[in-house]
């Protein structure tokens, strides 16, 4: 194992499986041909053909789209083809920066291939001269990666929130880290990848923080969804996630990000070139 099959684990797309997602003449996702035929016999909401899926035209502005999508899911909800759903609305759209054409469940994001937005944050210090980082236990109730290794702080990007909100929200509510404190977070950057995963395909872009936690602060989970906080240094976190798969598939590229950054995977790795490519789409 190595730092580069961490990433390789998030690059495993295979279109040739899936079929383009569209609505108003765009491309918003890709659906996996199997799962057309639960869908198909919505016919007053999807049009589908052997080359597309798409969202019905008498579907004519964002509300309409959400109702009907609504139905489908919760309907689909009831037949044991959402696992894991969360009753959190998020945003689908062509791209983070264009206004979202409609908005659906979280948890069937990854089934529509829509892309999935969410924030990370690397907390951080240094410790007898070593730099140490907090690392999270999820919880074993969590839908996707109980019991994984994850950052200090990691959520979905709801509707209606932007991002810094959403990170001090997060904050709060998984680490107990006050908002006066959470807002020192600083963004260095995103991370992108295509996977295909047991929820469906994992579509995302991911908002990277770092925040330089004071040595007197200790991370307490608030809303049940992390079992257990350990402070490692960051030779220990290196070697865990090289060696072991015990880390969340995308919260190992957010620590990847954070090493490259920092100096710690040295330039003349032979792995170097593939690892900063991998952490984009």
């Amino acid at each position: 194992m190595s730092l580069l099959d961490r990433v390789r684990a998030c690059q495993n797309d295979d279109r040739g499986s899936y079929l383009p997602f569209c609505t108003t003449g765009l491309e918003i996702g890709r659906i996996d041909s199997e799962f057309v035929q639960y869908i198909a016999k919505y016919s007053d909401v999807f049009e589908i053909d052997d080359s597309s899926v798409a969202l019905t035209a008498n579907l004519r502005n964002y509300e309409e789209r959400t109702q009907a999508m609504a139905h489908v899911l919760n309907e689909l909800r009831l037949e044991g083809l959402i696992p894991g759903w969360r009753d959190e609305p998020y945003p689908a759209g062509p791209a983070f920066n264009a206004p979202p054409l409609f908005e659906m469940e979280r948890a069937a994001v990854p089934l529509f291939g829509v892309p999935g937005y969410g924030v990370h944050m690397n907390g951080w210090l240094k410790k007898d001269g070593r730099t140490h980082m907090w690392i999270a236990r999820r919880s074993l109730t969590k839908p996707t990666g109980p019991g994984k290794l994850d950052q200090i702080v990691g959520g979905g990007q709801p509707v209606g929130m932007s991002l810094r909100d959403n990170l001090i929200k997060e904050c709060g509510e998984e680490a107990g880290i006050p908002p006066a404190l959470a807002k020192m977070a600083k963004p260095v950057g995103t991370l992108s990848y295509t996977t295909i995963r047991p929820e469906g395909l994992r579509n995302d872009v991911l908002f990277n923080f770092d925040l330089y936690v004071p040595d007197y602060f200790e991370p307490i989970n608030q809303d049940g969804e992390v079992a257990e906080f350990m402070l490692w240094d960051i030779e220990k976190v290196m070697q865990r996630l090289s060696d072991t798969e015990d880390f969340k598939f995308n919260s190992a590229l957010v620590i990847i990000d954070f090493l490259i950054r920092h100096g710690f995977i040295e330039a003349d790795d032979p792995d170097y070139l593939d690892i900063v490519a991998g952490l984009h789409r």
